[in-house]
């Protein structure tokens, strides 16, 4: 373990990455005990290899154990700015910290503007009572819950002025409370000094701190007691974003089905034969199932994902500079050969009932692009020729005919094949204003309707076969990016997938199942857009 941690440290305080020649060299292992090691890593993901420069960085696997280990994923983003203004207004190191066990730990820090400044390193855990951080946070704890604590700490004394004693401490904390902030006077290190505040969610649970540190003659006590309610105030702000432990929202027959959210939900495919719907997080690249009872991770890629869907039992992912085909339980293999599966200018973007791949081909020298099935053999055949881009299509119950969606008109086509129409065309059926929200995703249901999301419209919509919308199914969230339809026992549903990393910290406030993959029932639960 000991050698495994090395080499982690090793790529991971390397921001160009490092090779396999620059790890040999630093490492000082055999080659094949770190080949071993590495081998492990990738296979886990907490290491990655770039298959552009070939070096090894830190894998995608970290970035999911680190937002974990956040508690709350939005609480580092919410206090970057206050953390930037109150270094602006000191001219002192800012923190965030939260609590860590018996312990307060620095998740964030932003560096002061003087060469002698507080540096305590992120990660380090410090002790409960005598740091203004933790002393902001015990004083906001439930009673019991900080007693708890008071019980298991030990009052050590860091220096001179440390408080030893549980009593004293627990006036202090009552201060703390009563004033809204907390002082560090040269308790656990001599000549700094800190004040602190709370952060409290809407729901009225202590988050975490913020905190700014510096030398005792630059902050005396007469200037942490003006700076205190800037820190308050910074605290209830940074706190007013976070979304607490709320009342469930009345969504109308909707709910989120993952426990956790990805960066940008994408790519939803419903296995009827599984049950199981399969969808992606294009940015923390990873597959992952719902299978009406849970949601699991089923393979990490190492790159970006940038189509996904699923051909009989295997799904196949695009990844920009290489495409994989990914069996329903993990198996990874790489797309080999020359053919349409591996050109760069096709993309796949529908599939038929029969498995059968549809796609779509971008050239330069084209405003819009070419749009047909991959063959047998791996030719692409043009069928039709659309104007301008088009994101998503979707058969129809004949496999002739085809729905696509042009995101940047807010064009709904309708493209009609030879044997139905006598000759390929391609007709506009429906477009929405840009102010309603830009067409995202694709799904037909078992009466002809034709589904889409609004992104930034909160909404889904669905158009008749004329081209009419005749139900508007309101959101919880502002960019759903994908749908897919399932008929299940109890009712005909959609599975849509989202985004989070786009959206606001003002919206996450008020739109917590962003990136979640959500749970749409449709009978009797869609209002007309008339009413």
């Amino acid at each position: 373990m000991d050698k495994a941690l090395g080499v982690l440290e090793l790529i991971g305080g390397a921001a160009e990455g490092m090779s396999n020649a620059d790890l040999l060299e630093v490492a000082g292992l055999p080659k094949t005990t770190l080949y071993r090691i590495l081998a492990t890593l990738v296979e886990r993901g907490l290491v990655r290899r770039d298959p552009v420069k070939r070096v090894y960085r830190l894998g995608f696997r970290y970035l999911e154990l680190v937002r974990n280990a956040y508690l709350q994923p939005d609480l580092v983003a919410a206090a970057s700015a206050e953390l930037r203004s109150l270094r602006d207004l000191t001219g002192e190191t800012a923190y965030l910290a939260v609590l860590d066990g018996a312990a307060v730990m620095s998740l964030e820090r932003c560096d002061g503007a003087h060469s002698k400044r507080s540096a305590a390193a992120l990660g380090q855990s410090k002790p409960l009572h005598c740091t203004g951080q933790g002393k902001a946070i015990l004083s906001h704890l439930p009673a019991d819950d900080r007693d708890a604590l008071l019980r298991t700490i030990s009052y050590d004394a860091l220096t001179r002025f440390t408080i030893t004693d549980r009593r004293r401490l627990q006036i202090e904390l009552g201060i703390t409370a009563a004033r809204g902030y907390a002082i560090d006077d040269e308790e656990i290190v001599e000549g700094v000094r800190c004040v602190a505040a709370p952060i409290i969610d809407p729901a009225g649970k202590v988050r975490g701190a913020l905190s700014v540190a510096g030398p005792a003659y630059r902050l005396s006590l007469v200037r942490l007691e003006l700076l205190g309610p800037e820190l308050a105030e910074a605290g209830r702000r940074v706190g007013s974003q976070l979304a607490g432990n709320r009342t469930r929202i009345d969504s109308n027959g909707i709910e989120p089905v993952s426990e956790n959210w990805a960066f940008h939900g994408a790519f939803p495919c419903w296995s009827a034969h599984h049950n199981s719907v399969y969808w992606a997080d294009t940015m923390a690249p990873a597959i992952r199932c719902f299978d009406g009872r849970q949601d699991r991770i089923v393979a990490r890629m190492e790159s970006p994902i940038m189509a996904m869907h699923l051909l009989g039992d295997r799904l196949f992912v695009d990844l920009g500079n290489e495409r994989m085909w990914v069996s329903l339980d993990g198996e990874v293999e790489r797309v080999e050969g020359v053919s349409a599966w591996n050109d760069p200018s096709i993309t796949v973007i529908c599939v038929d009932r029969a498995s059968r791949a549809w796609a779509c081909q971008r050239s330069d020298d084209e405003a819009g692009c070419r749009v047909g099935p991959i063959l047998e053999d791996g030719r692409f055949m043009t069928h039709w020729r659309v104007g301008e881009p088009i994101e998503a299509m979707v058969m129809t119950q004949t496999d002739k005919d085809a729905y696509a969606i042009a995101p940047d008109s807010g064009t709904l086509y309708l493209l009609k094949s030879p044997e139905t129409a006598g000759k390929a065309s391609v007709r506009r059926v429906a477009s929405m204003p840009k102010g309603s929200g830009r067409l995202s995703g694709l799904a037909l249901d078992a009466e002809g309707g034709i589904w889409t999301g609004l992104k930034d419209g909160w909404s889904l919509v669905r158009f008749s076969e004329d081209g009419n919308v005749d139900t508007l199914k309101s959101l919880p969230i502002a960019a759903p990016t994908g749908i897919a339809i399932a008929s299940l026992p109890e009712g005909p549903v959609l599975y849509v997938t989202s985004d989070r990393h786009l959206q606001s910290l003002e919206l996450l406030n008020t739109a917590p199942w962003s990136g979640m993959l959500l749970r749409v029932r449709l009978t009797g639960q869609a209002s007309s857009a008339g009413k």
